[in-house]
């Protein structure tokens, strides 16, 4: 498990307006906030005893670490509470827009009322907008290793609830167990109904799984991280601007990167590209966006220049309409002449 030390983010990335488009909800839980929910809950755990559960040594124990964070959290009022946190913790980042990953899937498994979840999560991202004029925007993902047939349910949640700020659907969990050849069908019943479709692929599995999602018609990829083995698959990504959601501190945290001189962030920008940077799980990782947009600058040379077309990347990438993107690209514009 790689940690990088990093001075703390400068001014201007603090300061630079952000989106952010791959981001686990779950995996944004800080211990302090999870202890005060088990708290709740009338369990008598100790902030040492939280902190334990987000210790792990690779990808297979992380997704161990994610789970054991997941199976704290219960009604609505839990869902609530996370959302307005990280609200709360995008805005002291300068992020205007975030599009939330939400394991719809692990709520289904663990037989939870999705529909009063919902209400929750709802309740904290209206008061998390007033609050702190963060846009967010849901993105229901199922978990892969679960099978298809559970994929579906997830989707079909999430056509029920697209009017409701409701974006899109993508695929986590275990690449290895699941390839995206076996989504075909669900993914073309999320299209037919009007979602936006994303995908994890190229974490942990080859550049075939990241063929596999554009074959999906996958609008972005997350992680991306295995296309640097596959020189016509960087040469397709650049040609089609599909855009990729990079996630370092996670890749090396995970093991998936044994360095971070090895992370081919800054040659895939090189290429032609459309990177944006992410958190993934910032409280599982121990990273926020602005250490991100630090560790790229630090570790790859990314000028502030190239640092503003990232963050710009980031917008242009996003699913929300036209014309809201439109709004915040003009206020990024804004901002970023100063």
């Amino acid at each position: 498990m790689t940690s990088v030390p990093l001075r703390p983010p400068n001014a201007f990335i603090r300061q630079l307006p952000k989106a952010e488009l791959h981001l686990h909800l779950e995996g944004a839980v800080e211990p302090a906030t999870l202890l005060e929910l088990r708290q709740r809950h009338g369990d008598r755990a100790t902030l040492a005893e939280v902190e334990a559960l987000y210790r792990y040594t690779d990808f297979q124990s992380f997704l161990m670490a994610f789970k054991a964070v997941s199976e704290h959290l219960r009604g609505p009022d839990d869902y609530e509470l996370i959302t307005y946190r990280l609200m709360q913790r995008l805005k002291e980042e300068t992020v205007l827009h975030a599009e939330v990953y939400v394991a719809v899937g692990v709520c289904l498994y663990r037989k939870q009322d999705f529909a009063a979840i919902f209400e929750g999560l709802e309740r904290g991202r209206a008061c998390g907008a007033r609050d702190f004029g963060v846009s967010l925007l849901w993105i229901f993902d199922a978990t892969r290793h679960f099978g298809v047939e559970e994929a579906q349910k997830v989707f079909e949640l999430a056509v029920r609830y697209q009017d409701r700020h409701v974006i899109g659907v993508g695929i986590g969990g275990d690449e290895m167990k699941a390839p995206p050849e076996l989504f075909r069908s669900v993914f073309g019943y999320a299209a037919d109904n009007g979602l936006r479709l994303t995908a994890h692929a190229g974490e942990t599995g080859p550049p075939e799984s990241i063929w596999g999602a554009l074959n999906l018609r996958a609008e972005r990829i997350g992680h991306g991280f295995t296309a640097s083995q596959d020189a016509d698959l960087i040469e397709e990504l650049a040609q089609r601007q599909i855009p990729v959601e990079l996630c370092i501190t996670s890749n090396l945290r995970t093991g998936v990167c044994k360095a971070v001189a090895e992370h081919p962030a800054k040659n895939y920008f090189d290429q032609g590209v459309m990177i944006t940077l992410n958190t993934d799980d910032p409280a599982l990782f121990g990273t926020t966006l602005s250490r991100e947009y630090q560790l790229a600058q630090e570790t790859f040379g990314f000028t502030d220049e190239h640092l503003r077309e990232l963050a710009r990347n980031s917008f242009e990438a996003s699913f929300l309409p036209a014309e809201k993107k439109l709004e915040l690209l003009s206020l990024f514009d804004a901002a970023a002449a100063r």
